[in-house]
């Protein structure tokens, strides 16, 4: 039973790194989802940057063409003879004055707002390059951990076979079939109760695993059951 209880120990431990390499690349996963909300951000921020500059250059060409209506406007002056005709075309240019003189300040209202969203657009350029750098670094990390936790692990399962081989085959075919759905597979027998899932053990069953006659499973959880006082404690799996 000794020699089953190692093997188990190896197998927890292999079982362990496993679920580690599992782990990991769900850590890196999120890394990477908090390095898309950040590319976001930023972008976000650019656009803000390039949405103001759009709507001043949309300004400025309004201007250009408000000024070239009034240059036809001052032209068709000069050409009409009715007072009638020569003041509608007065109040027209009129208009597009007040027009351009809108535009105007709302382009000086823009550059106000460009000027404040690039220097937010700097600083956030800025912290979100050191976050990203963290990241980066983090998921570097990461991969490190990986790969040593994949070395590991293949170390622990080289060193599998000779285990396997030391226990009897009739107990090391119980022992795979069990750990299947149950682990430990094996567990002590504590007074007269399963170490698993804790229910009380028939007394002629705890006698019989006390006397080392045979082994025996739980009647109720189905794992392999040992009495501490018969076997030393296991070597640690390094």
């Amino acid at each position: 039973m000794r020699a089953l209880l190692e093997l188990q120990q190896l197998d927890l431990k292999i079982e362990a790194f496993r679920a580690r390499e599992k782990e990991i690349p769900r850590q890196k996963e999120a890394y990477n989802i908090q390095r898309v909300r950040l590319t976001e951000e930023l972008k976000e921020s650019e656009n803000r940057v390039k949405t103001f500059k759009t709507e001043q250059k949309e300004c400025e060409v309004d201007i250009d063409q408000k000024n070239a209506q009034i240059a036809k406007l001052e032209t068709q002056l000069l050409q009409v003879k009715k007072n009638e005709e020569y003041r509608a075309l007065l109040h027209e240019i009129e208009l597009q004055r007040k027009q351009i003189a809108l535009r105007e300040e709302r382009i000086l209202g823009i550059m106000l707002e460009i000027d404040d969203a690039q220097m937010r657009f700097h600083e956030d350029k800025k912290r979100i390059e050191g976050e990203v750098r963290k990241l980066d670094e983090e998921c570097a990390r990461i991969d490190d951990e990986l790969a040593v936790a994949v070395e590991e692990r293949k170390e622990l399962e080289s060193r599998r076979g000779p285990l396997a081989d030391a226990v009897s085959p009739s107990l090391l075919k119980r022992y795979e079939r069990i750990r299947t759905v149950r682990k430990p597979a094996a567990v002590p027998l504590n007074d007269e109760s399963c170490g698993g899932c804790f229910m009380t053990v028939r007394a002629q069953i705890v006698n019989e695993i006390m006397g080392e006659k045979e082994y025996h499973a739980c009647q109720h959880c189905g794992r392999l059951l040992y009495f501490p006082g018969n076997i030393a404690e296991p070597r640690q799996a390094e």
